[in-house]
């Protein structure tokens, strides 16, 4: 089984921690050369310093704020300006939407997170494509959520965003599919990450139930009887970009310990 990504430059988004960080790491470790994508530059250095490089690479980062979609394309022409060569691998991923019922959420709230997810990542795509097509290799891999399969309780406006981005990537999938490109979504479930203990904390606040208690009921309902690690998703973000998966497209990936009740 081919895995290898030694040919391939890949940029990965939210990459200075959690799973966009793991990702990164394990696309590096398979031989990629990674360039990160966030808006803290300090984090940014430091992640791309201790990043692998087995095969000989360079590593290196862009520094963008998702929540300013302009500023993204800008900063990412700019690199592509002096990178000619493009990406062949995309990792779209970004922070999740704040937590809370559905009906107290803002128009605001629903307008920033369209922007942050689905305007960006497809700003991300249109930039990358070209490149992709000219190599005759892409791999575009979204980190989204298992809510596009089976909506999550206080997550409103995150289950409505995550649901478009699936349907923009399932379409893109179609498009662009005779060129040698993919586009496929992984949907990790409860992962320990920052957000998972956000998340937990405010239960905490909202329920007046303990950290213990919100967590033994969480699990309850993950077959696995644990919550996932950033890089059991990450191996799945680095085999759907890997040569072996040329044939897998348009598809959504649930790495959730069995939790969705859906196939």
């Amino acid at each position: 089984m081919n895995l290898s990504l030694t040919p391939y430059r890949a940029l990965v988004g939210g990459s200075t921690q959690g799973i966009g960080r793991a990702a990164a790491e394990e696309l590096a470790r398979l031989g990629a050369t990674v360039t990160l994508l966030a808006r803290n530059e300090a984090s940014l250095r430091e992640a791309a310093a201790n990043l692998p490089t087995d095969h000989g690479q360079q590593h290196d980062y862009i520094v963008a704020d998702f929540s300013h979609p302009d500023q993204l394309a800008q900063r990412l022409q700019e690199y592509l300006g002096s990178h000619p060569a493009g990406f062949q691998i995309l990792v779209n991923n970004t922070g999740g939407p704040a937590g809370g019922p559905i009906l107290e959420a803002s128009v605001d709230a629903f307008r920033a997170a369209f922007e942050q997810h689905l305007v960006c990542n497809h700003l991300l795509a249109q930039a990358v494509v070209p490149g992709m097509k000219a190599s005759g290799y892409g791999r575009i891999i979204n980190i989204i959520s298992t809510s596009v399969k089976q909506p999550l309780p206080g997550l409103g406006v995150s289950n409505t965003i995550r649901a478009a981005v699936a349907n923009w990537a399932k379409t893109l999938a179609n498009e662009l599919a005779a060129h040698g490109i993919t586009v496929n979504n992984v949907l990790p479930g409860a992962t320990i990450t920052q957000r998972h203990t956000s998340l937990i904390e405010k239960k905490v606040q909202t329920t007046g139930q303990t950290t213990e208690e919100i967590e033994a009921g969480m699990l309850r309902l993950i077959p696995a009887q644990r919550f996932g690690q950033v890089g059991e998703v990450a191996a799945a973000v680095a085999f759907l970009a890997s040569p072996a998966a040329g044939y897998i497209n348009g598809i959504n990936v649930p790495v959730d310990g069995g939790r969705t009740g859906s196939l």
